[in-house]
């Protein structure tokens, strides 16, 4: 087992330069930089010059890359062309507070969904079984900003409850009950986006099992609906359901960019919107590279979890 995660990982270091590369080449493409952002009407085009040296820009596409590449693999991910601080210690401040708010939404909604699907697989064709096939048709067809929008204005305006912007008040003392009051419309939205392609897939894999010889052989032996779902069905879906946990691992950093820019949450979404927009190509990267391994490690994390609940894969490896 060992072995095979090795394998994968020394397997995945040219598949992260390759992303690296076209991103780079990318950003490099686009028809203005950060320093454009910069110039104002009354500069010279030797301060323009000058601020084009300070950031490396005035250096071929494959010095800049190299320089990249280099600072990287030192454990490096340089500096924020517009704020000059270090990308390290800004995304240590920022993925903290992005997965505090995306691990317990997609963990609630994990949940909602295995006891939901569950459900309606065992009423298939029934009323509940349409109605909840019909909510999550209705959920995916929402967009997340928009539905966040009406959360802020019932919740945030009208009714006056929750906070809105940030993850505290500022100027507030930061407690607990004040978090909460930040917390709850955001967390909220991102349960109602993680929540319908959940329930979809449990319910797809549950009706799937419906077929299987061994619930067959479970009516057979008078077993009733409830225990053939709660002793069989229940846990023979864990194992496809493992796939959406490891291609999950991704949504830690990139899963809630709208929903934190439209609540201005304090995390990787407002610090990546920002980027993109003064086109910031080292925290662009930096982000990417740390997306990219978390879509790997997610795949190899899927992996590792079908060796664990999957006894026939343990017996074909011994």
């Amino acid at each position: 087992m060992w072995k095979y995660i090795i394998k994968r990982l020394v397997q995945a270091i040219p598949l992260l330069f390759l992303i690296s590369l076209i991103v780079f080449s990318l950003i490099y493409l686009a028809p203005y930089d950060v320093v454009d952002s910069m110039i104002t009407t009354d500069m010279s085009d030797d301060q323009i010059a000058i601020l084009r040296e300070k950031y490396g820009l005035n250096k071929s596409f494959l010095a800049q890359y190299s320089a990249w590449i280099e600072n990287v693999l030192q454990g490096n991910l340089g500096s924020s062309l517009t704020s000059d601080k270090p990308i390290t210690s800004e995304l240590a401040e920022k993925i903290p507070n992005t997965v505090i708010l995306v691990l317990p939404a997609y963990l609630t909604a994990l949940v909602i969904a295995v006891v939901l699907g569950l459900l309606a697989a065992a009423n298939k064709g029934k009323k509940l079984d349409r109605f909840l096939d019909w909510l999550s048709s209705i959920a995916m067809a929402i967009p997340a900003f928009w539905f966040a929008m009406i959360l802020i204005y019932i919740f945030g305006y009208q009714l006056n409850i929750f906070k809105i912007v940030g993850m505290y008040t500022v100027g507030g003392d930061e407690s607990f009950a004040d978090f909460m009051l930040h917390y709850t419309l955001p967390f909220t939205t991102l349960t109602v986006v993680f929540f319908p392609d959940l329930l979809r897939y449990v319910r797809s894999s549950a009706m799937n099992q419906l077929s299987e010889n061994y619930v067959t052989v479970q009516k057979s032996f008078r077993s009733s609906k409830l225990e053939i779902f709660k002793n069989h069905i229940s846990r023979h879906i864990l194992i496809p359901l493992v796939t959406q946990i490891g291609l999950a691992l991704p949504l830690l950093i990139t899963g809630s960019i709208i929903t934190e820019t439209v609540f201005a949450w304090p995390g990787i979404g407002p610090y990546l919107t920002t980027a993109t927009k003064g086109l910031d190509y080292p925290v662009i990267m930096a982000v990417m590279l740390i997306s990219s391994s978390l879509v790997i490690l997610g795949n190899l994390l899927a992996d590792i979890l079908y060796y664990i609940v999957d006894p026939r894969i343990k017996r074909e490896g011994k």
